[in-house]
């Protein structure tokens, strides 16, 4: 699944295109590495996204196109 995609459906990031710019910017890492928005996400990957002075860090548990509010959580693990 693309990256950008993945942040939208996880809830990590609201809009597609806010995490399109994120990953633009450089501020998305897939496994200590920058990672454009058409990065291909697999389970096991280690996600870090950089809002302002706060770092996000987790890791991918499952991928699915689409899932209910309350299972979104389920998709990723704060690290």
């Amino acid at each position: 699944m693309r990256l950008d995609k993945y942040l939208k459906v996880s809830r990590l990031i609201k809009r597609r295109t806010v995490a399109n710019e994120a990953c633009d910017a450089g501020r998305v890492l897939i496994n200590d590495r920058v990672a454009k928005a058409g990065a291909d996400v697999k389970v096991g990957d280690i996600i870090s996204i950089g809002f302002g002075t706060k770092n996000v860090k987790v890791e991918v548990l499952s991928i699915a196109e689409t899932v209910k509010k309350e299972q979104a959580e389920e998709m990723y693990r704060y690290v």
